[in-house]
């Protein structure tokens, strides 16, 4: 027997509370996200990412729906809103280049992939995922003298 997939109360609900707490709003959202309801989760997680804002715990748990969903752009401003608030955050780093690598950003997910192994080194997930991205130092030489580097 399937679970019913867990649904956020609309207004016009005898459940739907629009004073509920941002920490409510972070246990709902992530009830949607434990059962892969992840654009309904960040809907539910952006409420409360908007009563407490540079909440930290908020922040991760939107960024991950966001990315589950699908909406990499949004995922990298919110991994990287997380930075701001949490700079050694290892998985704020991992998101942030997770989200980068889908935006063909590669450059740049590769340092933040780097930051979040040297960050939390006994990650085996962040080493593995660093590992199938090449270096962008490699062959850099190559590039500057062809006058590709920053194309």
């Amino acid at each position: 027997m399937t679970e019913e997939p867990v649904q956020p109360p609309r207004p016009n609900d005898p459940e739907f509370d629009d004073r509920e707490s941002a920490y409510e709003l972070l246990q709902r959202g992530q009830a949607l996200t434990r059962t892969r309801h992840y654009a309904q989760a960040a809907v539910v997680l952006r409420r409360a990412a908007s009563l407490e804002p540079g909440k930290a715990s908020i922040l991760e748990a939107l960024a991950r729906a966001e990315f589950n969903a699908g909406h990499h752009e949004r995922a990298s401003e919110t991994f990287g809103a997380l930075l701001e608030v949490d700079p050694s955050s290892h998985y704020g780093h991992f998101g942030l280049g997770q989200s980068l690598r889908k935006l063909d950003r590669a450059r740049e997910a590769w340092t933040h992939l780097r930051l979040a192994v040297a960050l939390s080194p006994g990650t085996a997930l962040y080493r593995t995922t660093l590992a199938r991205l090449p270096d962008p130092r490699a062959g850099s030489e190559d590039l500057a003298a062809s006058g590709e580097a920053d194309a």
